[in-house]
């Protein structure tokens, strides 16, 4: 964890990570080079040399692609005379709701602006356009008035047996809402009861899918109830050390973070008696240096190791040994707020929130073809189209086509399933699933074969390649359905299906086993698509 927070401050004050300060770094600390070397490799954050003045990079990917590609060639084209300015594209950087988004100079992160602005601010002048802030605060989970009020539920909880506390959140039936639906209470008593040394508490705020940035959201408007979440599953699993790993594209909320954090210390919710008198919890943060990969739990226990961030083989898992060996509790940051709304307020409040058998309150990121891109807090079971009617529509007189309810990995259903309401067991039986709750919506006349094969591509290009059928599996699929989708030819579906079950059967872990799975159930659930039959070997 410090080797790689060392690495990142060096390349901060040096621009880079050249191979002279790598030699330097290995003899002062005595870490193997090509350990170093490893990690500059591995990690998108770091560079070897320092590149122009400033850094523009343009989202490739979901939204941004679908709403601006065009708009951000031209910039690109603008730009690509400047020599004070490198521009590329890259992976999603969780800026959704502003597509097309871009990050310059690695601070800014928002809207593209049109040529002249970003110009003239690159010129030290001038004013990038900013994204939208949210819900209003409180958000609609927030138990708490104001400043003040905040920890309210934990002074109660931590008088309580942690069994107690265990019961409580089995009984509002909450599941990990990061895309895995773990039980939580499940989760957390294992941790409990599995024996060892060190006990740690992580965050995982590494949201990196495209579509997806609600967790964002609850960072800047709300990190104390994600604070307040670690600090009770600090109780009840006895550990004194927490961690939030956050991706690095969310400037905004470390500002947070760190601010929420330095309060906590000073009212002694954090610090020698946390978890009361000698029992000590603290919490560090830990900036990620970039990656898709590092939000699957094992490789971001890698990273904190200081390793390249590659997903272990499982079992054992983290609740019995996760970090440096010791028993892990692991949940995103939606989760840890959810625990302290539910500590807060009683399981029965949670209960009652959702829509008739459904329970509790669901953070959803919309994005793609709605007139208003945002973070909504729903109830359990609540349809997707109702989602949309809440952005406001579909956006430049569209209709809806396709959607995919729960981030890049989770397959895009039709229009005729737009009354499905959103939880996971009916988005299952749809034949897709919730994720993370990340709505993107693709309108009439779009390119249904371009929007898949981006998500498939998105996959290839995260891929860790640690595994082979992965590394090599995830590359063929696409380099096959964008031949087909350039020149129509031999229907590619059984040779992709094929691909993908090897995948599915050999890869260590879930993005080996979903990269081919937009194409695949596309082509399955649209069979009457223009823009797929290429794929099938007809003409479009």
């Amino acid at each position: 964890m410090r080797l790689l927070t060392e690495l990142a401050s060096i390349q901060a004050q040096e621009g880079a990570l050249d191979d002279e300060t790598l030699r330097a770094f290995a003899e002062r600390h005595h870490v193997p080079l090509y350990q170093l070397e490893g990690l500059r490799s591995f990690y998108p954050v770091f560079r070897e040399v320092p590149g122009a003045r400033h850094r523009v990079q343009i989202c490739r990917d979901g939204p941004c692609r679908l709403k601006g590609e065009t708009r951000a060639q031209a910039l690109a084209a603008a730009l690509d005379e400047r020599a004070d300015v490198d521009v590329e594209t890259v992976s999603c950087i969780g800026q959704c709701d502003c597509a097309p988004a871009l990050a310059v100079d690695d601070h800014h992160h928002g809207p593209l602006p049109d040529v002249e602005t970003l110009t003239t601010w690159l010129e030290g002048s001038g004013a990038l356009p900013s994204r939208p802030t949210g819900l209003t605060t409180p958000l609609p989970t927030d138990p708490y008035a104001d400043a003040d009020a905040h920890y309210g539920a934990s002074r109660h909880w931590l008088t309580q047996p942690p069994e107690t506390v265990i019961d409580a959140i089995e009984t509002a039936g909450l599941q990990g809402l990061g895309g895995a639906a773990f039980p939580t209470a499940r989760k957390w008593r294992f941790t409990r009861q599995a024996e060892g040394t060190p006990r740690t508490v992580i965050c995982n705020a590494d949201e990196s899918e495209p579509g997806t940035f609600k967790d964002r959201l609850l960072l800047e408007q709300a990190p104390h109830l994600v604070i307040e979440g670690m600090l009770m599953g600090a109780a009840v699993i006895e550990a004194d050390h927490g961690i939030i790993y956050l991706r690095h594209e969310y400037e905004t909320g470390r500002r947070a973070l760190e601010t929420a954090l330095e309060a906590a210390r000073a009212r002694g919710i954090l610090g020698p008696d946390a978890r009361g008198p000698g029992l000590a919890f603290d919490i560090e943060l830990f900036i990620s240096p970039g990656g898709y990969i590092l939000g699957e739990e094992t490789a971001l226990l890698e990273a904190l190791e200081g390793r390249r961030g590659e997903p272990r083989h499982k079992p054992p898992f983290p609740v019995t040994a996760g970090l440096h060996g010791g028993p892990t509790l692991i949940n995103n940051v939606e989760t840890l707020a959810a625990v302290s709304s539910i500590l807060a307020h009683g399981p029965d409040w949670w209960l009652a929130q959702g829509r008739g058998d459904y329970a509790g309150l669901k953070y959803v990121s919309v994005s793609g073809d709605v007139a208003e891109p945002q973070v909504l807090c729903l109830p359990w079971g609540t349809t997707v189209a109702e989602a949309i009617n809440q952005c406001g529509g579909m956006a430049e007189g569209r209709s809806l086509m396709a959607f995919s309810p729960g981030g890049a990995s989770t397959p895009f259903l039709p229009a005729a399933a737009a009354e499905t309401p959103m939880a996971f067991e009916t988005l299952r039986e749809a034949g897709s699933g919730l994720g993370t709750g990340a709505l993107f919506i693709v309108g009439t006349g779009r390119n249904l074969a371009e929007v898949v094969i981006a998500q498939a591509r998105f996959f290839r290009n995260e891929s860790c390649g640690k595994c082979v059928p992965c590394r090599t599996g995830s590359t063929k699929g696409v380099a096959m359905a964008t031949e087909a989708a350039r020149q129509s030819g031999a229907d590619i579906t059984p040779a992709l299906q094929q691909l993908h079950q090897t995948l599915m059967r050999t890869s260590i872990c879930g993005l080996g086993q979903v990269a081919l799975l937009p194409i695949l159930d596309a082509l399955e659930r649209f069979p009457d698509e223009p823009s797929l039959q290429a794929l099938r070997g007809a003409e479009s």
